[in-house]
């Protein structure tokens, strides 16, 4: 039996989002880490963790049974959310570490098991975008985000809360918050310009590329043009305040 858990930033930052006695789900949960770290530090907290291949499931089971948590934690085999159900009464789900077009299909796909859930914390590695806007489009708000940077990755990290009313500011959201993060936006941390100055270079090189294609797609290029010029203004703000 082991008491403790070394977790990555990422992990940690994640973890830092579910609140005392969290009864969560953890979809695509690489070897249970999360779940056991969370209930090995909260004595009152539950955790479904879900994997879709059998030897991850297999990895889970084993830190679970590992670190004394199988009366806690169960390990599940299913897809997306497939792993839980309304009697479980799931009040946060993380979906972490996959890309952002994959989150929106795991909860396009799974929404009718979505009525207990409280708080959606996502973290996508790429297309952020698409995440914030599922949420957006299905009465969560987003009410925090976080941005890391660990060993050479940039990592965003976004925290949804059910709304029961519709509201005209959640629902009111750029396209400039959708790319960036609303409240990211607002803090700019060093690794939101790390991220962004990257991502500059990435699809100006995208853009350049697509000019010299023998069939030029236009209405794309306008469409790369117009990001490109949003995250120009974005790093500008930084060298305007040096």
């Amino acid at each position: 039996m082991i008491n403790s858990i070394k977790l990555s930033e990422r992990l940690k930052t994640i973890a830092s989002f579910l609140p005392k006695g969290t009864v969560f789900a953890d979809i695509g949960s690489d070897h249970a880490y999360l779940p056991c770290f969370v209930c090995l530090q909260d004595k009152t907290a539950k955790a479904i963790a879900g994997e879709v291949n059998e030897g991850p499931f297999n990895s889970a089971k084993d830190t679970v049974a590992t670190c004394n948590l199988t009366s806690v934690i169960e390990v599940r085999l299913g897809n997306g959310l497939q792993v839980i159900n309304e009697k479980d009464e799931i009040k946060q789900l993380v979906i972490a570490g996959m890309g952002g077009a994959l989150i929106r299909m795991i909860l396009e796909e799974g929404k009718k098991k979505l009525s207990s859930v409280q708080r959606i914390i996502a973290q996508p590695n790429v297309d952020a975008r698409s995440v914030r806007k599922w949420l957006i489009e299905h009465r969560f708000m987003i009410t925090n985000e976080a941005i890391i940077e660990e060993s050479g990755h940039i990592y965003e990290i976004i925290v949804a809360d059910k709304i029961n009313i519709i509201n005209p500011d959640n629902e009111d959201i750029s396209e400039k918050q959708l790319l960036f993060g609303p409240l990211l936006m607002e803090n700019k941390p060093k690794a939101f310009y790390s991220k962004w100055k990257l991502e500059y270079e990435k699809l100006q090189h995208v853009i350049e590329q697509m000019k010299k294609a023998k069939k030029v797609n236009e209405e794309k290029i306008i469409r790369y043009e117009f990001e490109l010029q949003l995250i120009r203004e974005v790093i500008e703000d930084e060298e305007n305040t040096q």
